[in-house]
């Protein structure tokens, strides 16, 4: 059902829009993300930073940008010293796409405890309903579903009271990784007991053409 309805909206989307241009390049993505997705970056500024392949940084009003990867269909960014952007094109039927941006935020001591935020839109940033194209990102992603109906499952469930999960995409395929940082989140004297319902700490997503899986 997922599939027939994100079929529907981008087709409205397409139709509502005759300036859509099928085959879109990150590039032609990057530089026409709207200003309140990348506040503070000019035109100019994007067109310097995935043109000059000799220039991996420009100005930013938080000090600068750093482009850390870039593909046909990938870019990563660093946009400050606990913030980065990805942004990523994903294949859909008909020969179109759409736009993955995953903005992610570290803290903790070392800035190694990291949560991130995806979003869905289409080429011409139109925002999409993430609930059609992933699950909600919670610890329940990463349990043991086969022992979802032993006494202290939920319990276990409830023991990290913030659950930071960072996502990453592979460069060159349109896989998702999903890093569940728990560990700072669970008192030591219940970590064994959390960690019996732990199927892994990470979760690698497919992307089917019309979802994650």
């Amino acid at each position: 059902m997922k599939k027939y309805i994100l079929t529907l909206i981008l087709l409205v989307a397409f139709a509502t829009n005759k300036q859509t241009v099928y085959g879109q390049t990150i590039n032609d993505i990057f530089k026409s993300m709207p200003a309140e997705l990348l506040i503070g970056v000019s035109e100019g500024n994007k067109t310097m930073l995935i043109v000059d392949t000799a220039n991996t940084t420009i100005p930013y009003i938080f000090g600068e940008i750093q482009k850390v990867n870039h593909s046909s269909s990938y870019l990563n960014i660093k946009t400050s010293e606990v913030g980065n952007t990805q942004i990523k094109l994903l294949p859909v039927a008909g020969d179109s796409s759409i736009v993955s941006v995953i903005k992610t935020v570290c803290g903790g001591v070392e800035k190694d405890i990291c949560n991130s935020i995806i979003s869905f839109y289409t080429t011409d940033w139109k925002e999409l309903d993430s609930e059609l194209l992933i699950s909600t990102l919670s610890p329940q992603l990463f349990m043991d579903s086969s022992k979802k109906d032993l006494d202290n499952y939920k319990y276990a469930l409830s023991l990290p009271d913030i659950y930071p999960i960072s996502a990453k995409y592979d460069e060159s395929s349109t896989d998702l990784t999903l890093l569940f940082q728990y560990k700072d989140r669970v008192a030591n004297m219940h970590l064994n007991e959390f960690e019996a319902f732990l199927k892994s700490d990470s979760v690698i997503l497919k992307w089917d053409g019309y979802s994650f899986k």
